[in-house]
């Protein structure tokens, strides 16, 4: 089944983000070499694809898991998280309807 992880980040995450990207993007990675990632990305903190030092506000990643948990498991190992740049970070369930 597909989750949806929408993560927070704290207020001026940005240079904590910039440290632990790297490791954040190649667990990414992996899920894209296994075929279940959907959809991975940040939400700038301006209108913008390059908002600069304005950073980003959080991030959403959809990807294919077992189970609930090990989707939670996932999410909770996040470097981000470990890094302190997530205040917040929810696992929901996703039915993907388009495209189809």
């Amino acid at each position: 089944m597909l989750y949806a992880i929408l993560s927070e980040d704290i207020a001026d995450s940005l240079q904590k983000r910039m440290s632990a990207r790297p490791a954040h993007l190649t667990r990414l990675q992996d899920l894209q070499d296994q075929g279940r990632l959907v959809i991975a990305g940040p939400h700038p903190a301006i209108d913008s694809n390059t908002p600069g030092d304005a950073g980003f506000t959080g991030s959403l990643v959809i990807a294919e898991f077992v189970s609930l948990e090990l989707a939670k498991n996932w999410a909770d190992n996040d470097p981000y998280l470990e890094a302190g740049v997530y205040a917040k970070v929810s696992v929901k369930p996703f039915k993907q309807v388009f495209p189809q």
